[in-house]
């Protein structure tokens, strides 16, 4: 983990790279999560992070499936949906600077109970059709891109 101050200069100055889980259950709905950290605070987004310097892409798949959802599933099970951007005025620590993400996509099918997923990131999570997360205002545009 960086220090504080040069995460939020690393932040300030560089597009972050990260992946999102798509997560789909047998009932083809999506997994949402009710974000507890700014960027994003406030609204339902698929689970995901940063990857972390010298991180293997396949390693950080399966350490962001054991930290977002308390599950485990190997990269190969998923399916790469694409490179996406995310800008968001704001950042972790603040509105003083602008995040930007550069996004990697991975739809995974998991049936998981809502109630063993862990908090660190979503204070409550919920399962959606794409129509109903299309359809709602609280549902962050950059999970809509996912969709649309």
């Amino acid at each position: 983990m960086l220090e504080l101050e040069t995460f939020k200069t690393v932040v300030a100055s560089t597009p972050l790279v990260s992946i999102d889980l798509i997560i789909r259950n047998s009932q083809d709905q999506v997994l949402l999560g009710l974000r507890n950290n700014r960027p994003a605070q406030g609204y339902w987004f698929v689970p995901g992070g940063r990857i972390q310097k010298d991180e293997r892409l396949d390693d950080a798949f399966r350490r962001l499936v054991t930290v977002e959802l308390g599950t485990t599933a190997e990269f190969d099970q998923a399916s790469f949906l694409g490179p996406y951007q995310h800008f968001y005025p704001d950042n972790f620590s603040g509105d003083t600077f602008s995040t930007h993400y550069v996004v990697l996509g991975y739809e995974l099918m998991l049936d998981i109970d809502l109630n063993d997923l862990p908090v660190q990131q979503h204070q409550d999570y919920r399962w959606c059709t794409v129509d109903e997360l299309l359809a709602s205002e609280q549902v962050h545009q950059h999970t809509k891109d996912y969709f649309s």
